[in-house]
């Protein structure tokens, strides 16, 4: 495992960082540097920003909502916000499994490769905008109303496709079914009762210590220019990629999540079922992937939130898990993209396959 951690940072990243556990316990280890120029590998349990393993959280939140009787999941989603005018055909299962068809306000690539942009993001032509408002609060409604004015990919139901709209409605929708926030609502049902005390949903720039640096380069004037962007205010993504954790309480987490310890065993049989999304190998349950590998069926979800990612995976009973967190140099162009696929792919064959190759696509 360290010789692999290792070969993923020569491969294009600053640090990274690793926790697996399984039948004979649990190992952990860190290869690299927590910041640039820096001779400390990453702190083992560091914090970092976990982007998209945040809707697992969310969505684990909704269906323990559902499980108190105060939300249904095939209900209309404008039953509980009727402000934004709503599809009716929306149901709160659409919204958690991305069936919605509403537009993704972080931007969208249709299937002819036209790119209608949204707001500022770090992975487009806006980067450079991004970088100047990374301070920026936005306000989850505004977020919501943006994608609203935009046309619908498609009609509800009818197909798949990954907009984090999707989740900042089901935060709202959270924060209007019990009248308090998002972060309190967490910290009552899953934090506070696992014990998660690593894990925050932030309402600021901050980011806890200790942690390892994340870097966006950029050009200007023919000359490239990295800036440390460590502290960033993740309000641009609200609960579709905001909260910070470690590598230690993913692993409580998800094992927690998947061995039947946070949701009723009806519910989590709902949110573990797949549904296609057109990607090989990779059906979505609500808030999950169902990986297919020849090694048998993963829950998954990874995240990345500008210089920072998260790997989050475990076996359906959450025997085994693996949760990785990485720090890199980002840029609009994703240069880093094929690295990080190859280290996913590398990390999940080491674990759950005995460090066979495997020829499936593995994303998040």
């Amino acid at each position: 495992m360290q010789k692999a951690l290792e070969e993923i940072v020569d491969s294009g990243f600053v640090g990274v960082s690793l926790r697996v556990h399984d039948e004979h316990g649990e190992w952990a280890g860190s290869a690299g540097a927590a910041e640039l120029g820096g001779g400390a590998k990453p702190p083992v349990d560091g914090h970092i920003r976990i982007g998209s393993n945040t809707k697992t959280f969310t969505a684990t939140l909704v269906l323990q909502l559902v499980a108190e009787g105060r939300i249904e999941l095939d209900t209309p989603a404008a039953d509980h916000l009727p402000e934004f005018g709503l599809d009716r055909r929306i149901t709160v299962r659409m919204l958690l499994q991305h069936t919605s068809g509403l537009f993704n306000f972080s931007g969208e690539v249709y299937d002819d490769g036209t790119v209608a942009l949204g707001i500022p993001i770090p992975y487009s032509t806006t980067g450079r905008e991004w970088l100047d408002g990374r301070f920026r609060t936005y306000r989850p409604q505004e977020l919501v109303e943006l994608a609203l004015s935009r046309p619908a990919r498609f009609e509800p139901g009818t197909g798949w496709s990954y907009s984090n709209t999707n989740y900042v409605l089901a935060r709202l929708l959270i924060e209007k079914v019990t009248g308090r926030t998002v972060a309190q609502e967490m910290q009552r049902l899953i934090l506070g009762p696992l014990g998660l005390t690593g894990t925050v949903v932030p309402d600021g720039p901050e980011i806890p210590e200790p942690h390892a640096h994340a870097y966006y380069r950029y050009e200007e004037d023919g000359e490239q220019k990295t800036v440390d962007v460590t502290r960033q205010n993740p309000s641009w993504i609200s609960s579709g990629g905001d909260m910070i954790s470690t590598t230690r309480d993913l692993h409580t987490f998800v094992s927690a999540l998947l061995g039947g310890r946070l949701l009723p065993a009806p519910l989590l049989a709902e949110m573990c079922a797949p549904h296609p999304t057109g990607i090989p190998n990779m059906d979505y349950g609500l808030g999950v992937f169902v990986v297919s590998t020849d090694g048998g069926t993963l829950i998954s979800h990874n995240g990345a939130s500008v210089g920072h990612a998260a790997l989050m995976y475990g076996t359906p009973d959450g025997g085994r898990t693996l949760i990785a967190a990485l720090n890199c140099v980002d840029d609009a162009d994703l240069s880093v993209g094929a690295a990080f696929q190859n280290a996913q792919q590398r990390l999940v064959n080491e674990v759950f396959r005995g460090g066979q190759a495997d020829p499936d696509r593995q994303a998040g």
